[in-house]
Protein backbone atom coordinates (compact mmCIF):
# COMPACT_ATOMS: atom_id res chain seq x y z
CA UNK A 1 0.00 0.00 0.00
CA UNK A 2 1.73 3.18 -1.12
CA UNK A 3 2.54 5.31 2.04
CA UNK A 4 0.09 8.23 1.29
CA UNK A 5 -2.78 5.54 1.42
CA UNK A 6 -1.93 4.14 4.59
CA UNK A 7 -1.66 7.80 6.56
CA UNK A 8 -5.29 8.20 5.11
CA UNK A 9 -6.57 5.40 6.41
CA UNK A 10 -4.56 6.05 9.71
CA UNK A 11 -5.69 9.41 9.84
CA UNK A 12 -9.56 8.52 8.86
CA UNK A 13 -9.79 5.69 11.60
CA UNK A 14 -8.62 8.39 13.95
CA UNK A 15 -11.14 11.18 12.98
CA UNK A 16 -13.54 8.85 13.15
CA UNK A 17 -13.06 7.92 16.59
CA UNK A 18 -11.99 11.37 17.87
CA UNK A 19 -15.76 12.46 16.36
CA UNK A 20 -17.43 9.81 17.77
CA UNK A 21 -15.92 10.78 21.27
CA UNK A 22 -16.61 14.60 20.40
CA UNK A 23 -20.26 14.32 19.45
CA UNK A 24 -21.16 12.09 22.33
CA UNK A 25 -20.71 14.98 25.06
CA UNK A 26 -22.66 18.00 22.88
CA UNK A 27 -25.79 16.49 24.04
CA UNK A 28 -25.41 16.29 27.97
CA UNK A 29 -24.06 19.73 28.83
CA UNK A 30 -27.80 20.36 30.44
CA UNK A 31 -27.56 17.31 32.65
CA UNK A 32 -24.34 17.92 33.57
CA UNK A 33 -25.15 21.89 34.24
CA UNK A 34 -28.30 20.64 36.35
CA UNK A 35 -25.17 18.29 38.30
CA UNK A 36 -23.19 21.52 39.04
CA UNK A 37 -26.22 23.39 41.01
CA UNK A 38 -28.59 24.67 37.91
CA UNK A 39 -32.45 24.85 38.48
CA UNK A 40 -33.80 27.37 36.42
CA UNK A 41 -34.80 26.06 32.93
CA UNK A 42 -33.89 29.75 31.56
CA UNK A 43 -30.40 29.65 33.11
CA UNK A 44 -29.23 26.20 31.99
CA UNK A 45 -30.60 27.29 28.27
CA UNK A 46 -28.45 30.37 28.11
CA UNK A 47 -25.78 28.31 29.90
CA UNK A 48 -25.97 25.69 27.28
CA UNK A 49 -25.89 27.41 24.67
CA UNK A 50 -22.70 29.38 25.22
CA UNK A 51 -20.80 26.37 26.72
CA UNK A 52 -21.94 24.75 23.04
CA UNK A 53 -20.53 27.50 21.09
CA UNK A 54 -17.75 28.60 22.88
CA UNK A 55 -15.57 25.90 21.20
CA UNK A 56 -16.41 26.38 17.90
CA UNK A 57 -16.24 30.32 18.02
CA UNK A 58 -12.29 29.98 20.26
CA UNK A 59 -11.46 27.33 17.19
CA UNK A 60 -12.39 30.02 14.15
CA UNK A 61 -9.95 32.31 15.41
CA UNK A 62 -7.22 29.65 16.56
CA UNK A 63 -7.68 27.69 13.31
CA UNK A 64 -5.24 29.70 10.92
CA UNK A 65 -2.87 30.23 13.34
CA UNK A 66 -2.08 26.71 14.01
CA UNK A 67 -2.57 25.87 10.39
CA UNK A 68 0.34 28.40 9.55
CA UNK A 69 2.50 26.82 12.19
CA UNK A 70 2.12 23.17 10.94
CA UNK A 71 3.56 24.54 7.38
CA UNK A 72 6.47 25.65 9.70
CA UNK A 73 6.79 22.98 11.95
CA UNK A 74 4.95 19.95 10.90
CA UNK A 75 1.90 19.06 10.13
CA UNK A 76 1.45 15.60 11.87
CA UNK A 77 2.54 17.59 15.07
CA UNK A 78 -0.83 19.94 14.64
CA UNK A 79 -2.47 16.35 14.24
CA UNK A 80 -0.92 15.41 17.42
CA UNK A 81 -1.09 18.47 19.17
CA UNK A 82 -5.03 18.72 18.70
CA UNK A 83 -5.63 15.11 19.94
CA UNK A 84 -3.54 15.73 22.92
CA UNK A 85 -5.61 18.99 23.37
CA UNK A 86 -8.97 16.64 23.43
CA UNK A 87 -7.51 14.13 25.56
CA UNK A 88 -6.43 16.60 28.11
CA UNK A 89 -9.11 19.06 28.57
CA UNK A 90 -12.35 17.05 27.83
CA UNK A 91 -10.82 14.47 30.39
CA UNK A 92 -10.64 17.07 32.56
CA UNK A 93 -14.59 18.29 32.15
CA UNK A 94 -14.90 15.30 34.11
CA UNK A 95 -13.61 17.61 37.16
CA UNK A 96 -15.44 20.78 36.72
CA UNK A 97 -17.22 22.06 39.70
CA UNK A 98 -18.90 25.51 38.07
CA UNK A 99 -20.35 26.46 34.93
CA UNK A 100 -17.82 28.50 34.56
CA UNK A 101 -14.84 25.98 34.22
CA UNK A 102 -16.55 24.01 32.11
CA UNK A 103 -17.13 27.38 29.76
CA UNK A 104 -13.12 28.27 30.34
CA UNK A 105 -11.99 24.27 29.59
CA UNK A 106 -14.49 24.57 26.32
CA UNK A 107 -12.95 27.21 25.37
CA UNK A 108 -9.36 25.94 26.15
CA UNK A 109 -10.74 22.92 23.75
CA UNK A 110 -11.39 25.04 21.04
CA UNK A 111 -8.55 26.74 20.99
CA UNK A 112 -6.21 23.99 20.40
CA UNK A 113 -7.80 21.05 19.30
CA UNK A 114 -9.50 21.59 15.80
CA UNK A 115 -8.11 18.17 14.25
CA UNK A 116 -9.86 18.34 10.72
CA UNK A 117 -7.53 20.48 9.10
CA UNK A 118 -4.37 19.54 10.22
CA UNK A 119 -5.55 16.18 9.11
CA UNK A 120 -6.96 16.76 5.37
CA UNK A 121 -3.48 18.96 5.46
CA UNK A 122 -1.37 15.82 6.26
CA UNK A 123 -2.81 13.62 3.79
CA UNK A 124 -2.88 16.17 1.17
CA UNK A 125 0.31 16.87 0.36
CA UNK A 126 1.43 13.11 0.44
CA UNK A 127 -1.57 12.51 -1.89
CA UNK A 128 -2.06 13.21 -5.61
CA UNK A 129 -3.35 16.22 -7.00
CA UNK A 130 -6.21 14.64 -8.83
CA UNK A 131 -7.21 13.00 -5.56
CA UNK A 132 -7.54 16.39 -3.33
CA UNK A 133 -11.26 16.42 -3.80
CA UNK A 134 -12.02 12.92 -2.96
CA UNK A 135 -9.41 12.73 0.02
CA UNK A 136 -11.23 15.94 1.43
CA UNK A 137 -14.76 14.55 0.79
CA UNK A 138 -13.38 11.12 2.39
CA UNK A 139 -12.20 12.45 5.46
CA UNK A 140 -14.91 14.35 6.38
CA UNK A 141 -17.42 11.30 5.98
CA UNK A 142 -15.18 10.32 9.31
CA UNK A 143 -16.70 13.31 10.28
CA UNK A 144 -20.54 12.54 10.04
CA UNK A 145 -20.29 8.99 10.89
CA UNK A 146 -18.84 10.62 14.31
CA UNK A 147 -22.09 13.00 14.54
CA UNK A 148 -24.10 9.46 14.18
CA UNK A 149 -22.72 7.32 16.27
CA UNK A 150 -21.43 9.93 19.05
CA UNK A 151 -24.73 10.48 20.39
CA UNK A 152 -25.47 6.52 20.72
CA UNK A 153 -21.88 6.16 22.54
CA UNK A 154 -22.40 9.03 25.20
CA UNK A 155 -26.32 7.84 25.99
CA UNK A 156 -24.65 4.20 26.51
CA UNK A 157 -21.48 5.60 28.58
CA UNK A 158 -23.81 7.95 30.68
CA UNK A 159 -26.77 5.34 31.48
CA UNK A 160 -23.79 2.79 32.44
CA UNK A 161 -21.30 4.63 34.88
CA UNK A 162 -22.87 8.66 34.52
CA UNK A 163 -22.65 11.81 32.64
CA UNK A 164 -19.41 13.03 33.97
CA UNK A 165 -17.80 9.95 33.15
CA UNK A 166 -18.30 10.47 28.87
CA UNK A 167 -15.79 13.24 29.08
CA UNK A 168 -13.10 9.84 30.37
CA UNK A 169 -14.87 7.96 27.29
CA UNK A 170 -13.67 10.70 25.16
CA UNK A 171 -10.41 11.71 26.42
CA UNK A 172 -9.81 7.54 26.06
CA UNK A 173 -10.77 7.64 22.30
CA UNK A 174 -8.40 10.82 21.54
CA UNK A 175 -6.34 9.01 23.42
CA UNK A 176 -6.19 5.77 21.38
CA UNK A 177 -6.31 8.00 17.71
CA UNK A 178 -2.87 10.13 18.95
CA UNK A 179 -0.97 6.80 19.10
CA UNK A 180 -2.63 5.73 16.23
CA UNK A 181 -0.95 9.05 14.30
CA UNK A 182 2.31 8.96 15.95
CA UNK A 183 2.97 4.77 15.35
CA UNK A 184 1.72 4.58 11.75
CA UNK A 185 0.92 8.00 10.36
CA UNK A 186 4.12 9.71 7.72
CA UNK A 187 4.81 13.02 7.05
CA UNK A 188 6.10 14.34 3.75
CA UNK A 189 8.46 16.86 5.33
CA UNK A 190 10.13 18.16 1.76
CA UNK A 191 6.42 20.22 1.67
CA UNK A 192 6.98 22.50 5.24
CA UNK A 193 8.09 26.04 4.57
CA UNK A 194 11.67 26.92 3.74
CA UNK A 195 13.38 28.91 6.49
CA UNK A 196 14.19 31.03 3.67
CA UNK A 197 10.70 31.55 2.87
CA UNK A 198 9.18 32.49 6.21
CA UNK A 199 7.79 35.80 6.32
CA UNK A 200 6.24 36.53 10.01
CA UNK A 201 3.32 34.11 10.98
CA UNK A 202 0.93 36.96 10.47
CA UNK A 203 2.57 37.76 7.30
CA UNK A 204 1.69 34.43 6.09
CA UNK A 205 -1.95 34.75 6.74
CA UNK A 206 -2.21 38.18 5.45
CA UNK A 207 -0.71 36.31 1.98
CA UNK A 208 -3.28 34.22 2.05
CA UNK A 209 -6.02 36.64 2.33
CA UNK A 210 -4.57 37.96 -0.57
CA UNK A 211 -5.21 34.98 -2.63
CA UNK A 212 -8.65 35.72 -4.40
CA UNK A 213 -9.68 32.01 -5.41
CA UNK A 214 -9.15 31.35 -1.58
CA UNK A 215 -11.14 34.25 -0.48
CA UNK A 216 -14.15 33.58 -3.05
CA UNK A 217 -14.19 30.04 -1.66
CA UNK A 218 -14.24 30.67 2.27
CA UNK A 219 -16.72 33.21 1.72
CA UNK A 220 -19.08 30.77 -0.38
CA UNK A 221 -18.62 27.84 2.35
CA UNK A 222 -19.32 30.78 5.04
CA UNK A 223 -22.57 31.34 3.79
CA UNK A 224 -24.16 28.08 2.46
CA UNK A 225 -23.12 26.80 6.26
CA UNK A 226 -24.65 30.37 7.66
CA UNK A 227 -27.87 30.05 5.78
CA UNK A 228 -27.61 25.78 7.54
CA UNK A 229 -26.88 26.91 11.00
CA UNK A 230 -29.17 30.07 11.46
CA UNK A 231 -32.28 27.77 10.15
CA UNK A 232 -31.15 24.44 12.48
CA UNK A 233 -32.05 25.69 15.68
CA UNK A 234 -35.66 26.98 15.05
CA UNK A 235 -36.87 23.36 12.56
CA UNK A 236 -39.06 22.34 15.66
CA UNK A 237 -40.88 25.52 15.37
CA UNK A 238 -41.48 25.15 11.68
CA UNK A 239 -42.85 21.72 12.27
CA UNK A 240 -45.32 23.30 14.44
CA UNK A 241 -46.07 25.44 11.97
CA UNK A 242 -46.87 23.17 9.46
CA UNK A 243 -49.25 20.92 10.82
CA UNK A 244 -49.64 17.32 9.87
CA UNK A 245 -49.70 15.70 6.97
CA UNK A 246 -49.60 12.04 5.74
CA UNK A 247 -46.72 11.71 7.57
CA UNK A 248 -46.37 12.06 11.06
CA UNK A 249 -44.26 15.45 11.77
CA UNK A 250 -41.27 14.94 13.66
CA UNK A 251 -37.93 17.29 13.92
CA UNK A 252 -35.14 14.11 14.47
CA UNK A 253 -35.80 12.57 10.84
CA UNK A 254 -35.38 15.97 9.23
CA UNK A 255 -31.37 16.29 11.01
CA UNK A 256 -31.43 12.48 10.32
CA UNK A 257 -32.03 12.69 6.07
CA UNK A 258 -29.58 15.40 6.02
CA UNK A 259 -26.65 13.43 7.23
CA UNK A 260 -27.59 10.74 5.30
CA UNK A 261 -27.92 12.64 2.10
CA UNK A 262 -24.23 13.80 3.19
CA UNK A 263 -22.84 11.00 3.65
CA UNK A 264 -23.76 9.72 -0.20
CA UNK A 265 -23.18 13.31 -1.51
CA UNK A 266 -19.47 14.03 -0.25
CA UNK A 267 -17.30 11.48 -2.05
CA UNK A 268 -19.27 12.42 -4.92
CA UNK A 269 -18.74 16.25 -4.51
CA UNK A 270 -15.16 15.39 -3.94
CA UNK A 271 -14.78 13.35 -7.74
CA UNK A 272 -16.91 15.95 -9.42
CA UNK A 273 -14.68 18.73 -8.17
CA UNK A 274 -11.55 16.81 -9.08
CA UNK A 275 -12.99 16.27 -12.91
CA UNK A 276 -14.56 19.88 -13.32
CA UNK A 277 -12.68 21.87 -11.05
CA UNK A 278 -13.35 22.70 -7.19
CA UNK A 279 -13.49 26.54 -7.55
CA UNK A 280 -16.96 25.56 -10.47
CA UNK A 281 -17.54 22.62 -8.54
CA UNK A 282 -18.16 24.70 -5.43
CA UNK A 283 -20.56 27.45 -7.17
CA UNK A 284 -22.79 24.73 -8.60
CA UNK A 285 -23.07 23.25 -4.64
CA UNK A 286 -23.98 27.15 -3.68
CA UNK A 287 -27.10 27.13 -6.66
CA UNK A 288 -28.48 23.95 -5.41
CA UNK A 289 -27.45 25.40 -1.79
CA UNK A 290 -29.53 28.29 -1.99
CA UNK A 291 -32.67 26.43 -3.89
CA UNK A 292 -32.73 23.81 -1.22
CA UNK A 293 -33.11 26.55 1.23
CA UNK A 294 -36.14 28.59 -0.79
CA UNK A 295 -37.96 25.00 -1.36
CA UNK A 296 -37.87 24.84 2.63
CA UNK A 297 -39.57 28.68 2.66
CA UNK A 298 -42.03 27.53 -0.08
CA UNK A 299 -42.37 23.68 1.44
CA UNK A 300 -46.78 23.59 2.01
CA UNK A 301 -46.26 20.57 4.53
CA UNK A 302 -43.92 18.27 6.63
CA UNK A 303 -43.45 15.99 3.27
CA UNK A 304 -42.09 18.44 0.78
CA UNK A 305 -40.02 19.92 4.08
CA UNK A 306 -38.51 16.25 4.17
CA UNK A 307 -37.69 16.02 0.41
CA UNK A 308 -35.99 19.61 1.00
CA UNK A 309 -34.00 18.68 4.22
CA UNK A 310 -32.30 15.76 1.88
CA UNK A 311 -31.78 18.13 -0.96
CA UNK A 312 -30.03 20.72 0.94
CA UNK A 313 -27.70 17.57 2.60
CA UNK A 314 -26.87 16.55 -0.59
CA UNK A 315 -25.83 19.99 -1.98
CA UNK A 316 -24.41 21.24 0.85
CA UNK A 317 -22.43 17.94 1.66
CA UNK A 318 -20.07 19.54 -1.04
CA UNK A 319 -18.80 22.94 0.67
CA UNK A 320 -16.16 21.45 2.76
CA UNK A 321 -14.41 19.38 -0.03
CA UNK A 322 -14.71 21.91 -1.93
CA UNK A 323 -13.46 24.64 -0.70
CA UNK A 324 -10.68 22.61 1.11
CA UNK A 325 -10.03 21.67 -2.61
CA UNK A 326 -9.87 25.33 -4.02
CA UNK A 327 -7.90 25.86 -1.27
CA UNK A 328 -5.41 23.08 -2.19
CA UNK A 329 -5.63 23.97 -5.90
CA UNK A 330 -4.60 27.82 -5.04
CA UNK A 331 -1.24 27.72 -2.65
CA UNK A 332 1.46 25.72 -2.60
CA UNK A 333 2.40 22.63 -0.58
CA UNK A 334 4.14 24.86 2.28
CA UNK A 335 1.61 27.29 2.45
CA UNK A 336 -1.82 24.48 2.67
CA UNK A 337 -1.95 24.20 6.47
CA UNK A 338 -2.51 28.11 6.63
CA UNK A 339 -5.31 28.05 3.86
CA UNK A 340 -6.79 25.10 5.41
CA UNK A 341 -7.43 26.57 8.09
CA UNK A 342 -8.67 29.58 7.14
CA UNK A 343 -11.43 27.44 5.48
CA UNK A 344 -11.83 25.74 8.67
CA UNK A 345 -12.34 28.87 10.39
CA UNK A 346 -15.18 30.22 8.08
CA UNK A 347 -17.04 27.19 8.83
CA UNK A 348 -16.49 27.33 12.25
CA UNK A 349 -17.51 31.42 12.33
CA UNK A 350 -20.59 30.40 10.51
CA UNK A 351 -21.56 27.26 12.83
CA UNK A 352 -20.73 29.54 15.97
CA UNK A 353 -22.77 33.39 14.86
CA UNK A 354 -25.79 31.58 12.89
CA UNK A 355 -27.72 29.82 15.46
CA UNK A 356 -27.62 33.37 17.41
CA UNK A 357 -28.21 35.91 14.69
CA UNK A 358 -31.16 32.96 13.32
CA UNK A 359 -32.92 33.52 16.38
CA UNK A 360 -33.07 37.11 16.60
CA UNK A 361 -34.30 37.51 12.83
CA UNK A 362 -36.37 34.54 12.91
CA UNK A 363 -38.52 36.98 15.74
CA UNK A 364 -38.60 39.79 13.02
CA UNK A 365 -39.39 37.83 9.51
CA UNK A 366 -41.24 34.39 10.76
CA UNK A 367 -39.72 30.78 9.57
CA UNK A 368 -40.41 30.88 6.63
CA UNK A 369 -38.83 34.57 5.78
CA UNK A 370 -36.29 32.94 7.38
CA UNK A 371 -35.69 30.52 4.88
CA UNK A 372 -35.65 32.74 2.49
CA UNK A 373 -33.26 34.69 3.91
CA UNK A 374 -30.63 32.28 3.74
CA UNK A 375 -31.69 31.31 0.43
CA UNK A 376 -31.37 34.94 -0.56
CA UNK A 377 -27.59 35.55 0.83
CA UNK A 378 -26.62 32.89 -0.20
CA UNK A 379 -27.80 33.65 -4.42
CA UNK A 380 -26.48 36.77 -3.60
CA UNK A 381 -22.87 35.72 -2.49
CA UNK A 382 -22.79 33.43 -5.59
CA UNK A 383 -23.04 36.51 -7.73
CA UNK A 384 -20.76 38.44 -6.17
CA UNK A 385 -18.03 35.90 -6.59
CA UNK A 386 -19.23 35.20 -10.45
CA UNK A 387 -19.12 39.09 -10.53
CA UNK A 388 -15.67 38.87 -9.59
CA UNK A 389 -14.22 35.91 -11.65
CA UNK A 390 -15.81 37.39 -14.61
CA UNK A 391 -14.60 40.63 -14.66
Amino acid sequence: MPTWKRTFWVIWFSNLITAVGMMSILPFFPSHLEQLGLTDTGKIAVWTGVIYGAAPLAAAFAGPIWGALGDRYGRRLMVVRSMLAITVFVGAMRWATSPWELLALRLAQGCFSGFLPPSLTLVSTLAPANEQGRIAGSLQTAMIWGAILGPFFGEVVREQIGVREVYLGVSLLSGVALLLVVLFAAEDHSTRQSSSRRASLFGDLRELRGNADLRSAVVLLFWIQFGMGATNPQLELYVRELGSGWLEPRTGPLFSVVAAANLIALPRWGRFGDRRGHHRALMTCTLWSGAALLVHALAPGYEVLLVARALLGAAAAGSGPLAFGVAAAATSADRRGGAFGVVFSARALAVAVSAMVGGWLSAWVGMRGLFALGAALVWWQLWRVRGRASS
